[in-house]
């Protein structure tokens, strides 16, 4: 055993400036992706996405099969899934991304361009988090997730190759992996326009190993350190809070490697806004653009501890465990996204029903 010290957020903040420049050169966004898709059928940035999740679950899974890294402890794997959270959190995540312009990944890549509205976010989400994680607003959360989660302890966690595992009565562990690798593979390289787009593939295969990496160096450190370390890979909800609360208070415990992420990405960044020489101090143009914000950044920081993650969260790092949850998060934030998009956009979150029914009809 030994103190590991500051290896953990060093680790973190080294992953996140690498996940941080790629982003910030490709302006690898979901909601991005999720708009250009919805509004000018174009694929490609959503293709990016999920390529990223695609080889983070491929390298995860490979490490966990071979016994590199131990995923038993990580928190996306509890056999107690909280349905409530993912639905209704993954909705408010959403729609407030949408009413932000971005997620808290985003928001940070933002802010290492200058962007002062992604400062306010970042706080307002941050604060939020913590307080629906820890605070008054975590009684609630108790009620509605917590207390209705589903027991999914038959298969011992909540992964699907666990529970395909327990219901064949063999370990399909690999064969799940696999199947899912290769699935998600044929899609995204389907697109003949998408497979020349060798920028946005580098893009996607470096923030899916850079949030790889992030079980390993944990996985690592937990193995060898005096104290109990959390096995993680990266999330920008409560991870962007424990950071407000390093820069604000001294509490006598070091940063975690989610702190060195969330500081990373912003670094990353911030070198590749000052490379290209793309720097550009913006705030909010007036009063309902900043109470826009706020109210986003709210839903956000909320709406992601009950889902347990935001885009990349659940969408990369819970996917890469191949976690039950990771579907139904990432499809409730985009039905909030949507919503939130047809709001701002077309005057009526109803505009999406409207148009459904009329494209049915015709």
């Amino acid at each position: 055993m030994q103190d590991v010290g500051w290896l953990l957020p060093i680790a973190g903040g080294l992953a996140g400036i690498v996940i941080g420049a790629a982003a910030r050169r490709d302006r690898f966004c979901t909601l991005a992706a999720l708009e250009r898709l919805w509004y000018a059928n174009d694929s490609s940035g959503l293709r990016t996405w999920i390529l990223a999740a695609t080889v983070a679950l491929i390298a995860t899974q490979a490490m966990a099969l071979t016994g590199v890294i131990d995923l038993t402890q990580a928190f996306y794997l509890n056999p107690n899934f909280g349905w409530t959270g993912a639905i209704l959190g993954g909705l408010a995540f959403g729609f407030g991304m949408a009413l932000v312009g971005t997620c808290g990944f985003g928001a940070l890549v933002r802010l290492g361009g200058g962007s002062l509205r992604s400062l306010v976010v970042l706080l307002v989400l941050g604060l939020s988090a913590l307080a629906a994680q820890r605070g008054l607003i975590a009684q609630g959360r108790v009620e509605i997730v917590d207390n209705l989660a589903a027991d999914l302890s038959f298969a011992g966690d909540q992964s699907l190759g666990s529970i395909f595992s327990a219901l064949l009565g063999f370990d399909a562990r690999l064969v799940v992996a696999l199947a899912a690798a290769a699935l998600l593979l044929t899609w995204i390289f389907s697109s003949a326009n998408y497979r020349r787009r060798r920028g946005n593939i580098v893009t996607g295969c470096i923030i899916g190993l850079g949030i790889a990496f992030g079980w390993l160096a944990t996985t690592w450190a937990a193995q060898r350190a005096f104290e109990p370390i959390q096995i993680e890979a990266g999330s920008f909800v409560v991870p962007v809070g424990d950071t407000l609360i390093q820069f604000i208070a001294f509490t006598g415990v070091l940063p975690d490697y989610g702190v060195g992420l969330v500081i990373g990405v912003g670094l990353g960044a911030a070198l590749v806004a000052w490379r290209k020489h793309d720097v550009r101090w913006e705030a909010c143009d007036d009063a309902r653009e900043l109470g826009r914000h706020i109210v986003g950044a709210f839903l956000m920081g909320t709406g992601g501890v009950f889902a347990m993650g935001c885009t990349i969260g659940q969408g990369v790092t819970a996917a890469s465990t191949l976690a039950v949850s990771a579907p139904v998060v990432m499809l409730s934030i985009a039905a909030g996204a949507r919503l939130g998009l047809a709001y701002l956009l077309e005057g009526s979150v109803w505009s999406v029903f409207r148009i459904t029914h009329r494209e049915s009809a015709e």
